[in-house]
Parts: structure tokens; C-alpha cells; sequence
């Protein structure tokens, strides 16, 4: 049967950092997952149960925030257990001390408070969650695994300023704009959190903070629900679709090259509300097509891939010609010298956020 020791071991393999390894061990993830999720029902199947909870992957424990969801519509995932080994590489980047105190932003299920209050203690723990029913349960799956951190329902963008200041903060889910309220609460610590757009959503930023400047850089492939209030647009292209010709033309620009991780992640600097699909045909042809959906649901567009082609057939609906933003992004990011994605940096202060390239003083537009 699979266990709870079967994960600690998966997780040591893969490389668990040393001082979260005793934390992992004594947490059993059993205890923050309920009976029903989307990958089974311990009712009807608990061994398949088991080996969801006991496997480094993710786990999603709510859908469509706890909303009535008719069958055949679309299943969003807004509320899950992160994947174990993501969980620990964000911990590892927020280089935690003992006798720190932290801010954690989205409780969700508590496993990740729970690692955090094993390692500091209760007292230097508090957690911030929206959904007053996650934060109950969550709060339930705490006492029962023996912890009790500071847990606030509330705007985790707000922080939790009667408890600060913080010497680390800590975000389960994805920010387009690191809220000022962070680095004013944690005025001489490190932040961590999933950031992007959502043409480009896989960057942790780990910022450090001195006397209220937060500043530092991108990294790692996070894949994190995002914050309710800046979730960008998400569904089934058939849904979203409108029936109706678009503008046609033809682009040099092979549809992949733009969806590759440093021109995609520079291209979402610029093209924020608009998010992508690659589909590949299904009947052996190596045909493929990206579409593009805006958020608002108003614009789409496609590059029809065809291998060996020199040209590629462009339709574009709505009133946004998004793959012209796109090209034009992509055509920016070939004269800036294609830089890396590890080459920018974000800094956070009074005056809000920005994106920078090798320094400080050479901003790039977002």
C-alpha cells in the first residue's frame, strides 16, 4: 500500500532540502487532503486515494471556488495541495531561519503551514487565506495534525498588518503586481511568490527587502493557481471561440518559436491579458496550431504551423490583433539580443512594481 514514508522517500530522492526534511517526515499529507478529489474517492477507490495523496503531484481540493458545477462545463481548478517537491524549492528560495517569523499568503489545504510551524513553531506562523470555507477546513486539518499558526480569512494582497513585522513572506498562488503591503510588512526580509501574466505565469520572483525596496529576480518553472482577484482568462477553446472569419494574413514567424520559455516570459510582459494553446493535430501530420484568447474573451487569433512551410497562414478576430502583439513582442525581445529570462529583475516599492533588465535603471515597459 502506498505511505506516507513511500513520499518522504520520494522526496529525499529528489533532492529535499536538509533542513526541511524532518518537517516532511512529520507531517502525514493524508491529514490536509479530503476524502473526495479530483484524481479519486477513498470511498469507491481508496487505494487509488492513497496513491494520489502519497505522490508528488499536485492535488486539487476545490473547484470553481466550491461552486455548483453543472456536469459537462468547465472544471477550474481554484483550491489544491501544491505538489510536495514545488512546495519545498519555493521553501528553499525563502532560505526560512529558525526564530524568523512568516507571513504565508493562501493557505489552502495547510500542509504548507504545517511544514512551516514544525519548523519555527506556531507562534512565528501566520497564514492568510480568502475563502472562508478553505481557511475552515484548513484550519480543521491543522488541529488534527497537532498545529495552530495565527490563521486570518482575508485579501492575502493586504498581508496581515497587525501581526507584522515579518521576516519572510511566502505566496501559494500567482501575483501579477507584488502588492506594496508585502515588503511594508517584511521592511527588512525576503519574499517569495509564484509572478506573471498570463501569457507567462511559470516565474517564482524572490525579491529581498531592505528598509521597504523589495528587488530581485526570476526563476523556475511554478505552476500555481492564481490569486482570485488577478486570475487571467482560462476554459475550453470551444467555449470560447466565436464562430465568425477573421482578418487573414500570412506570418514568417514559426508559431513555436514565440511559446518557447525566455520569448513567451518576455512576451508577457507586454501582452498580459491574452494566453495561449498549442494543439497538434491529431492524425500524424506534425500540423499544429497556437491560438491566442484574450482574457476578456472578446479577441482570438491562430497561426496555423505546417512543418517545412516557409510562411504560415495568420487569422485574427475581435478588435485586438493579438498575434500582431505577439510578433511585435517577439520581434522586440530579437533586437533587445534575446535575453534570458534570468537577466531581468523586479523591484517593489512606494511607487509600485517594475521590470528590469541586468539593472535596475534599465527598465523594461510591463
Amino acid at each position: 500500500m502506498t505511505t506516507h514514508r513511500r513520499l518522504v522517500e520520494t522526496l529525499k530522492r529528489k533532492g529535499a532540502p536538509p533542513q526541511w526534511q524532518d518537517a516532511v517526515a512529520a507531517v502525514d499529507r493524508a491529514l490536509f487532503i479530503p476524502g473526495v478529489i479530483e484524481e479519486g474517492d477513498f470511498a469507491d477507490d481508496p487505494e487509488g486515494w492513497l496513491r494520489a495523496v502519497y505522490s508528488d503531484a499536485p492535488v486539487v481540493t476545490q473547484v470553481n471556488d466550491g461552486k455548483h458545477t453543472p456536469e459537462g462545463a468547465f472544471r477550474l481548478f481554484t483550491s489544491s495541495s501544491s505538489m510536495p517537491s514545488i512546495m519545498l524549492e519555493m521553501l528553499d528560495l525563502l532560505d526560512v531561519r529558525e526564530g524568523q517569523r512568516v507571513l504565508e499568503i493562501g493557505t489552502g489545504t495547510g500542509y504548507n503551514a504545517a511544514w512551516l510551524c514544525h519548523r519555527l513553531g506556531d507562534a512565528d506562523v501566520t497564514t492568510v487565506e480568502l475563502d472562508e470555507a478553505v481557511l475552515s477546513v484548513a484550519a480543521e486539518n491543522l488541529r488534527r495534525a497537532g498545529f495552530k499558526p495565527t490563521a486570518v480569512l482575508g485579501d492575502g494582497r493586504d498581508g496581515h498588518r497587525r501581526g507584522a513585522p515579518y521576516d519572510r513572506v511566502i505566496c501559494t498562488c500567482t501575483v501579477r503586481e507584488v502588492p506594496r503591503a508585502w515588503p511594508e510588512q517584511c521592511p527588512d526580509g525576503r519574499i517569495v511568490t509564484p509572478w506573471g501574466s498570463s501569457f507567462f505565469s511559470g516565474s517564482y520572483a524572490t525579491l529581498d527587502v531592505v528598509n521597504g525596496t523589495a528587488r530581485g529576480g526570476l526563476s523556475g518553472s511554478p505552476a500555481f493557481m492564481w490569486d482570485r482577484g488577478q486570475r487571467g482568462g482560462a476554459g475550453r477553446i470551444a467555449d470560447l471561440y466565436h464562430e465568425a472569419e477573421g482578418r487573414r494574413s500570412r506570418t514568417d514567424i514559426a508559431p513555436q518559436n514565440v511559446i518557447q520559455d525566455d520569448p513567451a516570459f518576455f512576451t508577457g510582459l507586454s501582452v498580459t491579458d491574452a494566453w495561449y494553446r498549442w494543439c497538434e493535430a491529431d492524425d500524424g501530420s506534425g500540423e499544429a496550431t497556437l491560438w491566442l484568447l484574450a482574457d476578456d474573451r472578446t479577441s482570438w487569433a491562430t497561426v496555423e504551423y505546417v512543418p517545412g512551410a516557409r510562411a504560415y497562414e495568420v487569422e485574427q478576430y475581435g478588435p485586438r490583433a493579438l498575434w500582431d502583439d505577439v510578433r511585435e513582442a517577439f520581434l522586440r525581445w530579437h533586437t533587445l539580443g534575446k535575453p534570458e529570462r534570468s537577466r531581468f529583475g523586479l523591484s517593489v516599492d512606494g511607487a509600485g512594481q517594475r521590470v528590469w533588465l541586468d539593472k535596475p535603471s534599465r527598465l523594461i515597459g510591463r
